[in-house]
């Protein structure tokens, strides 16, 4: 994790003197210095597909000092919204006083401060993964850059970057296996989008034991069993997601007014392709990122194609309003059953393909620090 608004999400960091199981009432005080004077909210996040955030207080920023507060049937995850801005940060009440202190010209994980032991297991977790992921990022691309593919010199670099991706995915099931915090567990369960559900069925049925009538995990090891089971399905269809360098699939599907849009029609642009859904934490957490992509290039001949794997309409646009959103979206409301699961053959969320003018795929699962590289690299 490089940039505050380049990153899969930011975990805010804070003091704090009595432990708390999550229960009962929580306050989060905090100064953000340079951050100019207004609104910010705090909103309670779900793990599940029905439920949108939902804002407990609201507090004027004054001085970049605010002080915020909630109650609580038991430890969950929280996020501060700002009125004007887009960062947003990511808060577990796993104290009752929570203190906030950063720098808004310097937003970063290793610059904010924290002293919560959820908060301080979730940095780690985030920092670690984003230095393996780095270095995982580098050897690709070195392995990319070879100019005979067969000689033995490659196939060691293939064989050392194979051996990083099994090293990768081990070190975050292991985590989610050993992590004393329910939370955190779960929050970790966000970075397993590439990872085979195989893989995780043990993991998934050790949480549910682990933390025995803990809501938050029983939700998402139903939902997790459901999504396992229509992979399954999927599986028997599809068999590989579309290659880079082929056609990208089509898909024509109504937007937010009910016209019908396909992705087809946007040829002679560069499209980022965004399969997301407004119930998606990590896809949440990535929007900025996403929106600062937008930004930066919508001018240079680029555009994103929102594809939302959404059943429920109203949540679907509020989210889009929330987050700040402002390219096309299609969705036919289907969820897990939509077309796109299919023709992108598509197990995990956030999810992206990189389209080129001619409608070729040239990158796919782009996110973060690894998003702003690519389209500095393709659109000049």
């Amino acid at each position: 994790m490089n940039k505050f608004l380049g990153t899969f999400v930011l975990a805010v960091l804070l003091f704090s003197c009595k432990p708390n199981n999550g229960s009962g009432k929580f306050t989060i005080s905090g100064e953000i210095k340079g951050l100019p004077n207004q609104n910010i909210f705090l909103e309670e996040l779900f793990f599940s597909g029905d439920r949108q955030p939902e804002v407990i207080d609201t507090a004027a920023v004054k001085d970049g000092k605010f002080e915020l507060s909630g109650m609580a049937v038991a430890q969950g995850i929280y996020r501060l919204r700002l009125e004007k801005d887009r960062p947003v940060f990511i808060v577990i009440n796993d104290e009752n006083d929570l203190v906030l202190k950063a720098d808004y010209t310097n937003l970063s994980m290793k610059t904010i401060t924290v002293n919560s032991p959820a908060n301080v297991l979730l940095k780690s977790f985030i920092l670690e993964t984003d230095s393996r992921r780095a270095v995982l990022k580098s050897s690709g691309e070195a392995l990319k850059a070879m100019p005979v593919k067969t000689d033995s010199t490659y196939q060691a670099m293939e064989q050392a970057y194979n051996k990083g991706v099994t090293s990768y995915e081990s070190y975050i099931i292991k985590f989610i296996d050993l992590t004393t915090n329910p939370v955190v567990a779960v929050f970790a369960l966000g970075y397993t989008s590439n990872i085979d559900p195989d893989k995780l069925t043990g993991t998934i049925a050790g949480l549910d034991k682990r933390f025995v009538n803990n809501a938050t995990v029983s939700n998402i090891v139903q939902q997790f069993k459901q999504i396992q089971a229509q992979v399954a399905q999927q599986k028997q269809v599809v068999k590989a997601k579309p290659q880079i360098g082929t056609q990208a699939p089509d898909l024509n599907m109504p937007t937010t007014d009910g016209k019908m849009l396909s992705l087809s029609s946007l040829k002679g642009k560069y499209v980022l392709v965004d399969f997301w859904a407004s119930w998606c934490g990590p896809c949440r957490a990535e929007n900025p990122n996403v929106v600062k992509a937008y930004n930066t290039y919508k001018d240079r001949n680029f555009t994103i194609l929102g594809v939302s794997l959404d059943k429920n309409k109203t949540f679907w646009l509020e989210a889009i309003k929330t987050d700040g959103l402002p390219w096309n979206h299609i969705s036919d409301l289907k969820q897990w059953e939509s077309d796109a699961v299919g023709k992108y053959a598509i197990d995990g969320i956030p999810y992206n393909v990189l389209v080129d003018p001619q409608g070729k795929i040239i990158a796919e699962g782009l996110r973060g620090q690894d998003l702003e590289d690519k389209l500095a690299e393709v659109i000049k």
